[in-house]
């Protein structure tokens, strides 16, 4: 599993039956979603996505797509461990509508979402086996149910060297995030496709460069990190023996 998301939907009515329907979203009401969205920021258009792809954009990218009754923005930035402190203008803009927010980092197996309605907050789960469960509110969804009731637990390979240990949570952040996609937005990241998913392949987003004009340049930040990468150590690489276990293989 390898998943990572950072996506806002707000939507007059059922988010999957809605962009069943959608067709190609005008430019103009999508960078004025965005200049509303995003006030006191820099936007500059740029090279777009598809809802496959956009949903993890790179730092200081968002992309993006208006439709009459619903809208969609993939961004880095809705990834926050409380999803209950989403910037207070976000959920004001949600007034009369759902909104829907879905963030996931497969490196640390770490899921949030939530969901408002006419800006009350009806759900927001936020956890991972590092931290537990950060943020527990309201009652569990339907597709949270068999998850909670211990019938879809994790299945973990430890790491070579490492004992066995029973996995922190009683079931996998991204395999509930998985469900959590379907469930929330009709289609998923990884895993097989049911006949009547969202084509999210077909569903093309715009993409916007987004700056703070107060904060730090994005190449300066770029850069800085391919500072930090060089200086890591080598990786360690390793393959599936026989019997199912790692092996670390050298000389790579």
């Amino acid at each position: 599993m390898g998943a990572k998301t950072g996506l806002l939907v707000y939507a007059d009515g059922d988010i999957p039956g809605l962009l069943r329907r959608v067709g190609p979203a005008d430019r103009d009401r999508t960078a004025a979603m965005m200049r509303r969205l995003y006030p006191g920021l820099e936007i500059e258009e740029c090279e777009g996505s598809t809802l496959s792809d956009g949903v993890y954009p790179p730092k200081g990218t968002a992309y993006a797509a208006s439709w009459p009754g619903v809208e969609v923005i993939g961004d880095q930035r809705v990834m926050i461990d409380l999803p209950s402190q989403l910037p207070e203008h976000l959920v004001a803009a949600s007034a009369g509508r759902r909104l829907v927010l879905h963030a996931m980092h497969s490196v640390v197996d770490w899921l949030a979402f939530a969901l408002w309605e006419d800006g009350r907050l009806v759900r927001s789960l936020s956890l991972s086996p590092d931290s537990g469960i950060i943020e527990n509110i309201g009652e569990p969804l339907p597709f949270e149910l068999p998850y909670w009731a211990g019938n879809r637990p994790a299945d973990i390979v430890p790491w070579p060297d490492e004992e066995e240990e029973p996995y922190p949570l009683p079931f996998h952040p991204l395999e509930l995030g998985e469900d959590a996609l379907r469930g929330l937005y009709g289609f998923i990241q990884e895993g097989r496709p049911e006949p009547d998913d969202v084509d999210a392949d077909a569903i093309e987003l715009h993409g916007f460069h987004t700056r703070n004009p107060q904060g730090p340049d994005l190449a300066e930040q770029e850069a800085e990190l391919r500072r930090a990468v060089e200086a890591m150590a080598p990786p360690r690489v390793y393959t599936l023996g026989p019997d199912g276990s790692l092996i670390e293989r050298n000389g790579l």
